[in-house]
């Protein structure tokens, strides 16, 4: 199913400022809340749809992303985790976890918790890790796998990332009662006040580690590595930044993994040069093939073609070989190659060549065209108007 427009989700115009985003997520989160809509796989979906919008369009870098290349540009490929953030593949808890805060307050769809309704709780997000990886045309053009091998936080093994030595290791808060938060009631001149705030014994976390993990210190991470593959879709440009979401360094105490940033750039081209999704050759024809004719190979992303040349071609003709540049990242097309026709002039003859051409200027076919100056002309003047 294609995704709707990240504005559209949240019914707001592109040109929204943050609080308007806000507002319109907090709008929608607390209509489609699973609090108040037990049972409703429809209202769950669409309340992840809103959380997957707010998360970009939130976030400065990703919303500039999205706003330049749309959907494309947050995402790999179909079901990749692209984007830093996907309603569909990151669970309620992930959910909760990162906007919860954009509620306040406590209780039914007023707080977020790993069971969607009830009091907050705190849960630890690992960093976002960023790699770089150089792309041939070849390889943009069609799109492709690569495999990175991360050093990173990864889970505990020993204490399966809880932090505790043992199964009996870790207990409920006993000031919070695991809630995370602690309520306070004050008695004010307006009646009784009542705030929430996180609690300092657990940290917000709703339990305590008793027994500390001998293998990592009570963190529930070591450093590890995992290899990674990430889907490149096809069209990328140099510059562009893609994330992978839950790739990146572990959370303490299982909490909710980074991202995973893939940097791309592209490695320069000797023969074919780049103009967005067109690709630009410099041709370079002998006198003799310019004034004849012929046929000459042009280089191209999947290999050399046959490219047949006019009697009398001028330097500065362009030839459009359709097809043969770079696929749209959004999927509106394929570029085009162009072929700059250019005509070498020899900086040393013999005097047999040098005879020849005396002889041959004297001819009316060698004289320069009024009309093809004029064309000349006009072409230059443009590239300064």
């Amino acid at each position: 199913m294609e995704k709707r427009d990240y504005y559209e989700v949240l019914g707001v115009s592109k040109d929204a400022n943050d609080a308007e985003i806000k507002r319109a997520y907090r709008k929608l989160a607390i209509q489609y809340h699973p609090d108040k809509n037990p049972d409703n796989k429809e209202a769950e979906e669409k309340f992840k749809e809103a959380a997957e919008a707010y998360s970009v369009l939130s976030d400065k870098e990703k919303r500039a992303r999205y706003d330049q290349f749309g959907h494309a540009g947050m995402s790999g490929a179909a079901g990749g985790g692209f984007g830093g953030f996907s309603g569909g593949g990151m669970s309620m808890d992930d959910i909760f976890s990162m906007f919860g805060d954009i509620f306040g307050g406590r209780g039914g769809f007023s707080g977020f918790s790993s069971g969607y309704g009830g009091a907050q709780q705190r849960r630890f997000r690992g960093s976002d890790l960023r790699v770089k990886v150089k792309l041939n045309l070849k390889e943009i053009s069609t799109g492709v796998e690569k495999k990175f091998k991360l050093k990173k936080y990864v889970p505990c093994s020993h204490c399966h990332g809880t932090g505790a030595e043992g199964d009996g290791g870790v207990e409920t808060c006993p000031t919070c009662k695991g809630s995370g938060s602690v309520i306070r009631n004050q008695q004010t001149i307006f009646g009784t006040m009542q705030t929430q705030t996180t609690c300092s014994t657990c940290g917000g976390e709703g339990k305590i580690i008793k027994n500390k993990c001998k293998e990592c210190g009570g963190e529930g991470i070591v450093y590890g590595e995992e290899v990674v593959s990430v889907k490149i879709p096809a069209g990328v440009a140099d510059g562009m930044q893609l994330s992978m979401s839950g790739k990146g360094n572990a959370g303490k105490h299982n909490g909710v993994n980074g991202d995973l940033l893939i940097l791309v750039e592209e490695e320069t081209n000797k023969e074919l040069i780049r103009d967005d999704n067109d690709l630009i050759y410099n041709l370079l024809l002998s006198f003799p093939t310019a004034a004849l004719g012929g046929a000459v190979e042009i280089p191209t992303i999947d290999g050399k073609v046959k490219v047949k040349i006019e009697p009398g071609t001028q330097p500065g003709k362009v030839l459009r070989l359709r097809g043969k540049g770079l696929p749209d990242i959004n999927g509106y097309g394929t570029g085009d190659l162009l072929v700059n026709v250019s005509v070498y002039v020899p900086e040393a003859l013999s005097k047999e060549e040098k005879k020849a051409l005396e002889q041959l200027e004297g001819s009316d076919n060698f004289k320069p065209n009024p009309t093809i100056k004029e064309k000349i002309f006009r072409k230059f003047k443009s590239l300064f108007d």
